[in-house]
């Protein structure tokens, strides 16, 4: 169906019948179009980025030098705790020691009593010198 029925109007018979209509730029022209690159200046300086930076490292070298302070402090409270115990630490390690070397002593009384001229907790070495067991145990193999 065409236009002249539907709206019972005459319609037209061609294209070319209708009126010119051409869109344009609006009076006075566009806008000019910015194509230049221009950074705004937004955002603290190079010279204040760097003083924070600065004051920043500044302030965690503090933080670590307090903490060096405290943690140098508490070794030595650890360290003055462990000297002030340590006499008595050594009383107890020599009352121990005394108790196995008598043990010891009645142990190689009883194992050597049939050898001839042999004398009981007499060094074998000869060196002249006393030196400590390097262990907690005296003789570990007999017992």
């Amino acid at each position: 169906m065409t236009e002249a029925v539907i709206r019972k109007k005459a319609g037209m018979a061609s294209v070319k019948d209708m009126p010119v209509l051409q869109d344009g730029p609006p009076p006075g022209g566009f806008a000019p179009v910015r194509f230049a690159r221009r950074i705004p200046n937004k955002g603290p300086s190079a010279m204040a980025i760097f003083l924070a930076a600065f004051g920043a490292f500044s302030w965690g070298m503090y933080q670590v030098g307090k903490g060096n302070k405290i943690r140098r402090a508490l070794k030595e409270e650890k360290y003055a705790a462990r000297r002030a115990i340590l006499p008595i630490l050594q009383a107890e390690e020599d009352e121990r020691f005394v108790k196995e070397w008598k043990k010891y002593l009645e142990e190689e009384a009883r194992i050597m009593k049939d050898v001839p001229g042999w004398k009981v907790g007499e060094s074998v070495y000869h060196s002249g010198r006393w030196m400590p067991p390097a262990t907690g145990e005296l003789r570990p193999d007999i017992w």
